[in-house]
């Protein structure tokens, strides 16, 4: 048991800060990432025996923790959200990402939002993205290609603006 809890205790202080910044970067809510995170390693904790030996623990992490959201989404009802600009604020100092950045990344379609959550944050292969989300490979790359796509044209008309300052 001694050595199950080290090496979950490596395994949560490696991984704690990747899977919250992925978390927040999909569903756009530092609180509820953060909830979600934390909901998602006491559920790793819990079967660890399982997660400890899957191919991308931290893609479980993450997985977990959104399909708790989307839980929570299921049960709750509609509530009246701050303003975009607020949040994305907020956010962007406790995850260290540009709120431009995070602001594009909340317009996104959801599923594009996983697969660069998964592909980019956490850098995992397209097989192995595909099996996370349960999707055929050509799906994660038409989804990554299309998220990019969207994501350069939002954030490069800004990025030219600074550059001619």
């Amino acid at each position: 048991m001694s050595q199950d809890k080290d090496g979950f205790a490596e395994f949560f202080a490696a991984s704690w800060d990747p899977c919250l910044r992925a978390v927040a970067a999909s569903t756009g809510n530092m609180t509820m990432a953060e909830e979600q995170t934390a909901e998602a390693f006491a559920r790793a904790w819990m079967s660890w025996h399982k997660v400890n030996h899957h191919p991308a623990p931290r893609a479980w992490v993450v997985r977990t923790a959104l399909n708790a959201g989307a839980s929570w989404w299921h049960r709750r009802c509609k509530e009246t959200a701050l303003a975009s600009h607020d949040i994305a604020a907020a956010d962007s100092q406790r995850t260290g990402l540009d709120t431009a950045v995070l602001t594009a990344l909340r317009r996104l379609p959801a599923r594009q939002r996983q697969v660069i959550v998964l592909r980019v944050f956490l850098d995992l292969d397209t097989d192995t993205t595909a099996r996370q989300l349960g999707i055929a490979p050509g799906t994660v790359r038409a989804h990554l290609s299309r998220a990019m796509t969207a994501l350069r044209n939002e954030l490069a008309p800004a990025a030219t603006k600074e550059i001619e300052r």
